[in-house]
């Protein structure tokens, strides 16, 4: 089953059992046809509609359509998601990264950030060389960097605190 809500309102329980889709209780009898990568064509209740996808964001389950010249966001849970959410865990995900610790002992190579940095989930912060090899430690999460905690060329052990973000 999906939880779709659209424009942050309306609520649609969309699933289907065997080949059949249902919104809500009600069957979906319409047709869809697939015009392109991000166009669709939908007949559904004797009307048609034009449906173009414009922005998609997988990770976060979201999406901007334009139907008939309408804007709309939607957001989808699956069943995943909504088991977490009936175990009260559904913001799990949106847990604060206070620091990035050392994953192994190693040498602090470079360091590409500064306290105040805005930094994005995945940009570079450090380099770690360990055994030879260059280790790219990157940021967990969207944060600010508050403290460094270590300079290049420092030694550092597994577990030791490198950078803490606000």
């Amino acid at each position: 089953m999906l939880k779709v809500t659209v424009n942050e309102s309306d609520t649609l329980q969309i699933r289907q059992e065997k080949k059949q889709w249902f919104i809500g209780d009600e069957p979906f009898g319409g047709d869809v046809v697939r015009l392109d990568d991000r166009r669709y064509h939908v007949i559904w209740n004797d009307r048609s509609f034009t449906v173009e996808v414009l922005e998609t964001d997988a990770a976060a389950k979201q999406f901007t359509l334009r139907i008939n010249g309408q804007l709309y966001t939607t957001s989808v849970q699956d069943r995943f998601d909504l088991l977490l959410e009936s175990m009260g865990m559904s913001q799990a995900a949106g847990t604060k990264v206070n620091q990035v610790k050392a994953p192994m002992p190693g040498l602090i190579q470079t360091i590409r950030v500064q306290p105040g940095d805005p930094v994005q989930k995945g940009d570079t912060l450090l380099v770690l060389v360990a055994m030879k090899m260059e280790n790219a430690i990157k940021a967990p999460a969207d944060s600010v960097v508050k403290t460094i905690h270590v300079q290049p060329g420092d030694s550092v052990e597994k577990n030791q605190v490198l950078i803490e973000f606000v």
